[in-house]
């Protein structure tokens, strides 16, 4: 199904639901993909200019070369931004302060208060730790001062270093309050980080995590960041479901082009409004699952599980429809013992997922100083890579591997710790599928549902390759022949 809706916002979404209508007669979950483009509308947006914050690392770590090398990356990205454009700066180790403007919230970039912000970035000095939710609850709090209706809000981090100063629940919380405030997108220096934690960044604040191996490399990012992110039209985006009172909402995961779990805390309304982040002219994709009680669909009869509509908010403030809306309709098959096999899009869905939890158990088992099963996880993603054609992954999976002694692949022993994170980070990132994606076989599902060795949890569908209970993969007899837990 297409639909489209040409609106005042400056771009035209169009909606495109894939699902499979029929489902075998035990199925208890329902999987559809949703494929939003922006186009843009060919004429000038209402909205007020968008607001940057800029978030920089001055940590004692970043002394020398580092802080000297982003400080000139945060000069790059302040001359890059339009005349007019809202900006805050803040310098964080242990602390955050908002060094920019010195009265507090946000200014108007001119000729004038650009040169004084870049004194004012020169100026600082390295010393202290880290505490990444104090940086980004500093720049809620920055956007909060003037908080326009409509104005596109994009903050970008750098770090060098591990959240050693704060609990992973003092951060979740932080990002919980953040969520749905602003973007972000963080960036890696050196090799000293953690991929965890830029990635659990990007997911809550729709942003995208990257490794910057050579620190003087970071001010082409940086500007590149702020090209991309005065290209944003649409502040806010929700993708709106309205379920039929026999259907659960299971989960909302993007997986393209970054794979992200967007599934609200709140699952159990009719109608659910799911953050998508701002939008500028581009395509992403969702993957929606519905779960239900089999016995409660009358058999062979078509029902509609959820409508699905896309809600954008205006210059003003305001929410409104920005699509039309999209049936995902279903029907339960009368017979038992009928498989219905996954379509090519969705199975190839669960292999990049599959592809990416690999790449993600690589980096956690070399990190950890597991070099079997660092070496186990990179020929199961190399392998998922070369099925899938990715050839970016593919590359990136190959350059860290040799031949080893008994002539099968294992990770360089010379590797470095920047390129185990740069695997870690880059693990989230899709790509679009080969031309003749259409026309790959579907892999036959097994001839019964899978039970999780772990937690004795059947699993969703025949065709399933790991647990959505505990995240246990299930094995893969063709890569050294066993189970791996993926968690």
């Amino acid at each position: 199904m297409r639909v489209g809706d040409s609106s005042p916002l400056g771009l035209d979404f169009v909606l495109e639901v894939d699902a499979l209508s029929e489902l075998a007669h035990d199925d208890r979950r329902a999987d559809a993909l949703v494929t939003v483009t922006a186009r843009s509308a060919g004429q000038e947006s209402a909205q007020t200019p968008g607001a940057e914050v800029l978030i920089m690392d001055r940590s004692l770590s970043m002394y020398g070369r580092k802080l000297d090398e982003a400080k000139r990356a945060m000069c790059a990205a302040i001359d890059t931004l339009h005349d007019g454009t809202y900006l805050g700066i803040v310098a964080g180790h242990h602390e955050a302060e908002v060094i920019f403007p010195a009265d507090g919230g946000l200014a108007r970039v001119t000729a004038l208060t650009r040169e004084d912000a870049k004194l004012r970035v020169f100026g600082q000095l390295a010393e202290g730790g880290t505490a990444m939710g104090q940086w980004l609850k500093c720049a809620r709090d920055l956007f909060a001062s003037s908080d326009s209706p409509g104005t596109v809000r994009h903050a970008v981090l750098y770090t060098d270093g591990k959240d050693e100063h704060e609990s992973p629940q003092e951060l979740e919380e932080i990002l919980t309050a953040c969520t749905d405030r602003f973007v972000c997108d963080a960036r890696g220096l050196g090799d000293d980080w953690h991929y965890a934690e830029l990635l659990r960044i990007t997911e809550a604040l729709h942003g995208t995590a990257e490794a910057v191996l050579t620190i003087s490399d970071l001010t082409e990012d940086f500007t590149r960041l702020m090209h991309q992110a005065q290209r944003i039209v649409v502040p806010r985006v929700y993708l709106s479901l309205r379920l039929n009172d026999r259907f659960q909402l299971a989960s909302v995961r993007q997986t393209r082009p970054v794979e992200a779990e967007l599934t609200p805390r709140r699952r159990d309304e009719r109608e659910l409004y799911v953050p998508l982040g701002a939008w500028s002219p581009q395509t992403r994709q969702y993957q929606v699952s519905l779960e239900f009680d089999p016995h409660t669909l009358t058999l062979d009869e078509k029902l509609r599980a959820a409508r699905i509509t896309l809600h954008a908010e205006l210059p003003d403030g305001t929410r409104r429809p920005c699509s039309e809306t999209a049936a995902m309709v279903v029907r339960r098959l009368a017979t038992p013992g009928i498989g219905i096999p996954r379509s090519a899009e969705l199975t190839r869905v669960e292999d990049e997922r599959e592809l990416g939890m690999a790449m993600r158990a690589c980096a956690d088992a070399h990190q950890g100083g597991d070099l079997p099963r660092a070496d186990h996880e990179l020929r199961l993603a190399i392998r998922r890579a070369e099925k899938l054609q990715d050839l970016a992954r593919l590359r990136l999976l190959r350059a860290v591997a040799t031949t080893g002694p008994d002539n099968v692949l294992q990770v360089r022993r010379d590797v470095s710790r920047a390129e185990i994170q740069k695997i870690g980070v880059d693990s989230t990132k899709t790509v679009a599928p080969p031309v003749d994606a259409a026309e790959l076989p579907v892999s036959d599902a097994p001839s019964g549902p899978r039970v999780c060795p772990e937690c004795d949890t059947p699993a969703v569908s025949p065709s399933a390759n790991f647990c959505e209970e505990c995240r246990y993969r299930f094995g893969d007899p063709a890569v050294d022949g066993g189970p791996v837990d993926a968690r």
